[in-house]
């Protein structure tokens, strides 16, 4: 029993994924003996090629049977829908473009998507993107970010976080201190910036001070060495990125969220001893273990919470960390609401098609 609480206690920080559209036995267990803080959904959790009502109801479902098996009544229910190619729902859920083209329409569509987030019980966007699209060859950013300069990229994300707020949606920036200048994609492996902090201050570091001066209250890491920095950890596990730039110098007393530990860049790492103990350290208080990426099995999760478990039954990770991190967790969640599935009216719909359209066309209309 005292191995199953601490295993829980980690639930406290765990952003878990799903297998598929129902829940498979592994789901179950994860789910009721993690008991996670949050879940991430993909398109593989929700149902394609029906009718909106049919895959509508499916997700209903789903989302109504994870807060069964965690026993929570609150929870994350967070996605990635950045727009472009980083949409996960089925239509009519709507297709708006890369935040690269939306430009002064930024907050009118961010609006619009957390009314559709809303609609599917989603209270968490891992957006906006706070990444610079300063370097054209890069696999994993490029339009993803909002612009190609600091400023196009502080004044745009700013719009679009504030129009998820409007519409009661929390949101994320992300990849701290910054993705859009690597030529790696970490999702495959390591990438490495030979960057300054000063070089960091006068361009990547600028998005995510604007955004933190918005009250912002997440902010996710990136998987990137900068060698620099830190010569031997990634920014994800990097007092020197973490604690002494994000937290000290730019003053973000947010909750800071790990980018996915299913991820090559960082996935090998994790199943080391200790090294969930020196991410606490370094300043993260909440993980990403989508299931998606490394490996749909959930051993990669239950070594990442049992050496969790480790660290603290040995003393490496101290308790007052741990609870602190809890502490800026709960004080989110206390705030963040709850929404009910719910199917969307066909007028709004259409409205929101149609801003979409009109974003597409930049010269005519943005």
């Amino acid at each position: 029993m005292p191995v199953l609480q601490n295993l829980e206690r980690f639930g406290h920080h765990l952003i878990l994924g799903i297998s598929g559209t129902q829940l498979s036995d592994e789901d179950k267990r994860a789910l009721n003996e993690l008991k996670p803080i949050g879940v991430i959904f993909f398109g593989q959790n929700f149902v394609n090629g029906v009718p909106y009502r049919v895959w509508l109801q499916s997700f209903q479902q789903l989302s109504q049977q994870i807060r069964e098996y965690t026993e929570r009544a609150s929870m994350f229910f967070t996605l990635d829908h950045e727009g472009g190619r980083v949409v996960r729902t089925p239509l009519p859920i709507t297709r708006f473009p890369y935040a690269l083209l939306l430009r002064s329409h930024s907050r009118e569509v961010a609006k619009a998507t957390g009314i559709e987030l809303k609609s599917l019980g989603i209270n968490l966007s891992w957006s906006p993107v706070a990444d610079i699209f300063s370097y054209p060859q890069n696999p994993i950013i490029g339009p993803r970010a909002f612009g190609i300069t600091p400023e196009t990229a502080s004044k745009h994300s700013i719009e679009y976080y504030q129009g998820l707020k409007e519409a009661g949606i929390l949101g994320c920036a992300k990849h701290f201190p910054g993705h859009g200048d690597t030529n790696k994609d970490s999702h495959i492996e390591l990438p490495i910036l030979n960057l300054s902090l000063e070089e960091l201050r006068s361009r990547e570091l600028i998005p995510f001070k604007a955004l933190i001066a918005e009250q912002i209250p997440i902010i996710m890491t990136a998987h990137i060495l900068f060698p620099q920095i830190d010569p031997d950890l990634p920014a994800t596990l990097s007092r020197a990125i973490l604690k002494n730039i994000l937290r000290e110098e730019l003053g973000f007393e947010g909750v800071v969220v790990s980018d996915d530990l299913d991820m090559r860049a960082v996935a090998d790492m994790f199943t080391q001893s200790g090294t969930v103990a020196r991410a606490f350290y370094a300043g993260c208080d909440l993980f990403i273990v989508s299931r998606n990426i490394h490996t749909s099995s959930i051993e990669h999760t239950y070594k990442i919470a049992e050496d969790f478990v480790e660290s603290l039954n040995n003393g490496s990770l101290a308790e007052s960390v741990v609870e602190a991190a809890k502490e800026r967790i709960e004080q989110l969640l206390a705030v963040t609401p709850q929404y009910a599935v719910q199917m969307l009216d066909k007028q709004t719909l259409v409205q929101h098609a149609e801003l979409a359209i009109a974003c597409t066309f930049e010269d005519a209309v943005c």
